[in-house]
């Protein structure tokens, strides 16, 4: 019923603007690509589409119910951002006072009926100038005033706020180059698009300019096309901006701010076909995973959709990922790169992926080389042979569990630093496919994806068939479930891998046989790490069960606190490390690459004294220099493991003794060539530490 009654209104919206731009006569034409540019309207002929467009057209008074007090206690300023707007007008005075009361009564009382507070950094003033053109009676303005900030303007537009961080994922995405630029030199979007975004670009363009701008933002009903508008603005000044590499971050944050001043009216129609070509050539889940950024909606948002500020590239729905390579070839389609390990990979994937073992990356450099390369290539031959899985997009898309795809992540920024584009990552990983396939029911008759999935072998694996002994869900309809047939998939060996060279073998005519791959796989084991028996493991401190040890990694762990959520501006003391080595109370230097969850890597120094462990990060612009990253007690270390496929890889665990057992404050990873020798020795550290304690 409801989307009868939204056909309906939308079908009548339409109607209403068809009858307005018809009796616009010659002023308007019309493009091949659906964009209408209106040229030299009178100001009632715009006010009249751009009511229509607003959905505000026959709306009554919504100030009627207003006392007309103005009486907030940040009225001073909205009268004198109010009295400012007006003055560049250039307005005769009684003229001027008149719009002066509107534009104050418009503000205060969308403050008092919001709940907001007005404050000098809001765009508003700048909103309501390109209406003040329009001529309309103050319910009017009021009415156009709100369904711009109710459907335009986004939430959270505010420093570090979500939409500047999807922005940036935006131009990560198209342009990988610029966007390490921008991060290189600590240009955040929200330093120079906030008044962009706020003032839909009418603080910085001119008058005509703004509504050229809006005739065409509104006919097309999109608020998105706000993130590709400011998109296109940066990725036409992109020589200008990477020429500037020798000018202050001020200077340009300030370049940058100036930039859309640049349009005139007659680029606007470019402008928007631009923006409609770089958003064919996105990922719709930009859309669908942030619908919630704009209109009236008042659904919670999950937390993990929230901090789009962690998020490395960005992220694409397994739904999307499986759709997109059954559309046309002018739609996104994605190379979907499985980044989990051989034994997980063999076990069961999407038929159409290749496979990149990320551990390659850490303990066989040239042989991950060779695959990177290969894959290139697979994507090239898929794309000139029309393969179901070929794709310009790359998706990587590991298991889905944290710990793991800390690999996968590290593999990411490899291929992120040497700025390619279109690189994306699947959300969930392959965990989200399995519950997704589960969701649709994929072993029922008339599935489309019931092939999708298959062993390394390349049979059709039918998701049941991975564990038969495991009954189905007590809903009826028969679906197994798909996290125990995976956890026995797990505990199959992995499948020895003939060839040293990845294969892309031929296309046939259905998705399942189209592709398959095998990657090499290092023949020489690596043995596991081990604590000699004969180690001290720690006498019990102060009542409380011995807690540090070292060991392997555990392969699912929860509580893990990463310490590099600290921001690394936080960490501006600079040492000169060579000074810091000779110190006396130095008794330990271990060379090191620090690790972030990000999959980063920073050369570093670990320094161990008598009581503490300091991590110096090398500043790459400084040689000789380092931040001091972090400096933890050596008394507050808990737990030191590593990988049994990577003994070079340590996390140190941090943490303090209570009541209530051990509590986790911080994680630090670290890439230690001679692992073994350095974890001794801090240990035996440690140990001396624990003991003056306990005999103090």
């Amino acid at each position: 019923m409801a989307d009868s009654v939204e056909e309906v209104l939308q079908g009548s919206w339409d109607h209403d603007l068809a009858e307005a731009l018809d009796s616009v006569g010659g002023d308007l034409d019309a493009e091949q690509d659906g964009i209408i540019q209106v040229r030299d309207l009178p100001p009632p002929q715009r006010a009249k589409l751009w009511m229509i467009a607003l959905n505000v057209a026959g709306k009554g008074d919504s100030l009627s119910s207003w006392d007309g007090a103005l009486d907030l206690p940040e009225q001073t300023l909205i009268h004198n951002r109010c009295q400012q707007l007006i003055d560049q007008l250039g307005l005769p005075v009684e003229d001027g006072r008149d719009l002066v009361a509107d534009v104050e009564a418009v503000i205060t009382f969308y403050c008092k009926s919001r709940n907001v507070t007005f404050t000098a950094e809001l765009c508003w003033p700048h909103l309501l100038k390109p209406l003040l053109g329009l001529q309309l009676p103050r319910s009017d303005l009021y009415n156009c005033f709100y369904a711009i900030m109710n459907k335009y303007i986004p939430r959270d537009c505010v420093p570090k706020g979500r939409p500047f961080h999807l922005y940036r994922l935006l131009l990560q995405y198209h342009e990988p180059e610029l966007c390490s630029f921008l991060d290189t030199k600590k240009i955040t979007p929200d330093s120079y698009a906030m008044n962009w975004l706020g003032s839909l670009f009418s603080s910085r363009c001119l008058p005509e300019v703004t509504q050229a701008l809006w005739d065409v933002y509104f006919q097309q009903a999109d608020p998105f096309l706000i993130f590709f508008l400011m998109l296109i603005i940066l990725v036409n000044a992109k020589d200008m901006i990477l020429a500037q590499e020798g000018d202050s971050k001020e200077e340009l944050i300030k370049m940058l701010e100036q930039s859309p001043a640049l349009l005139e009216a007659e680029d606007i129609e470019d402008l928007f076909s631009l923006a409609q070509y770089y958003q064919s050539k996105t990922p719709l889940s930009l859309r669908k995973e942030n619908q919630n950024l704009f209109g009236s909606s008042l659904v919670a948002l999950k937390e993990e959709d929230m901090d789009l500020s962690q998020a490395l590239c960005l992220p694409v729905s397994v739904p999307e990922i499986l759709q997109a390579n059954q559309l046309q070839p002018e739609g996104v389609r994605f190379f979907v790169v499985d980044c989990r390990p051989a034994e997980q990979y063999n076990a069961g994937h999407l038929s159409t992926a290749f496979h990149l073992d990320s551990d390659l990356m850490l303990h066989n450099p040239a042989e991950f080389a060779l695959s990177v390369k290969s894959l290139l290539e697979a994507q090239k031959q898929s794309l000139e042979s029309g393969s179901v899985a070929s794709g310009e997009h790359l998706c990587f898309m590991g298991s889905g569990r944290e710990e793991e795809d800390m690999y996968m992540n590290m593999v990411l920024a490899h291929f992120l630093q040497k700025n390619k584009e279109y690189v994306s990552i699947a959300k969930g990983g392959f965990m989200a496919l399995q519950q997704h396939l589960a969701d649709i029911n994929v072993e029922g008759p008339d599935n489309v994806y019931v092939h999708w999935i298959v062993s390394t072998s390349g049979s059709h694996s039918s998701l049941s068939s991975v564990d038969g002994e495991l009954n189905s869900t007590g809903d009826g309809k028969g679906v197994k479930s798909l996290v125990n047939k995976m956890t026995f998939a797990l505990k199959s060996k992995s499948v020895n891998v003939k060839e040293k060279v990845i294969s892309f073998i031929e296309n046939t005519s259905t998705p399942v046989d189209r592709i398959s791959f095998t990657l090499p796989w290092p023949e020489k084991g690596i043995p596991d790490r081990h604590v000699s028996s004969s180690d001290r493991v720690g006498k019990p401190y102060r009542g409380v069960k011995p807690v540090f040890s070292i060991g392997d990694e555990e392969e699912y762990d929860t509580d893990e606190i990463d310490s590099s959520s600290m921001s690394d501006d936080d960490r501006k003391e600079i040492v000169n490390i060579q000074t810091w080595i000779n110190k006396p109370d130095v008794k330990h230097h271990i060379p090191c690459n620090e690790v972030k969850e990000t999959g980063h890597m920073f050369p570093s120094h670990l320094l161990v004294t008598a009581t503490h462990m300091y991590c110096l990060r090398e500043i790459a612009s400084r040689k000789g220099f380092a931040y001091i990253q972090s400096r933890q007690a050596l008394s507050s270390v808990v737990k030191i493991t590593s990988k049994k496929k990577h003994p070079e890889l340590i996390t140190f665990k941090f943490g303090n003794n209570n009541a209530a057992g051990v509590e986790i404050v911080a994680v630090e990873r670290y890439l230690i060539p001679n692992a073994g020798d350095a974890t001794k020795a801090i240990k035996q550290q440690i140990m001396k530490v624990l003991d003056a304690l306990e005999s103090s």
